[in-house]
């Protein structure tokens, strides 16, 4: 797969309870083909089997599972027409690393290397009115803010030009996208 076909791979990334996962399932309401985000999906399954690969048991095996559930949806996604826009991409799996204080091992840096997204991405900065915990989301507040950091370096490092998402509604957040993906012709 060619750069120009991975430029219609968007990305939406930040700390948690930023509203990613809410202005991507608005955004596939009105049709966009979306990726889901990696890190509930494997709390749900390790925590079914009562698994070792949870963030709060074992952060590198929680980065691998992220990292191979990152590689399918990049693949899938090569299989969808027009954009298709990912809740969280692999080099996320390198931010989170970074958070912990873990170094990413080569083969993750090369993963975020080789697989490549639309250079823009969009990025929810930390918002304390709507953020709230629940049984997959332990982290506090300032937890938050320190993985929208993480990630913030993260891309920036890998070349990636970040675009903030406003502070505002999802009907606001989803105009801004649509703006955003229109000017670019990719809308």
């Amino acid at each position: 797969m060619d750069r120009t076909d991975t430029d219609r791979f968007i990305i939406v990334t930040g700390g948690p309870g930023s509203g990613k996962s809410t202005l991507l399932a608005a955004l596939a309401g009105e049709g966009f083909a979306t990726m889901p985000e990696a890190g509930r999906g494997i709390i749900r399954a390790q925590s079914a089997i009562d698994g070792p690969a949870l963030p709060w048991r074992d952060p590198l095996a929680f980065a691998g599972q992220m990292l191979g559930w990152e590689l399918r949806s990049h693949a899938e996604a090569g299989e969808k027409p027009g954009i298709v826009l990912f809740d969280r991409g692999v080099p996320d799996v390198l931010g989170y690393l970074a958070l912990c204080g873990i170094g990413a091992p080569a083969h993750m840096e090369r993963a975020a290397l080789r697989l490549r997204y639309r250079p823009r991405v969009f990025i929810a900065p930390p918002w304390p009115a709507i953020y709230a915990n629940d049984t997959e989301r332990r982290q506090d507040f300032a937890e938050a803010v320190a993985t929208h950091d993480a990630l913030a370096a993260t891309y920036a490092r890998l070349g990636y030009e970040l675009v903030a998402l406003p502070l505002a509604s999802v009907a606001e957040r989803v105009r801004f996208v649509r703006a955003d993906l229109a000017q670019a012709g990719r809308a």
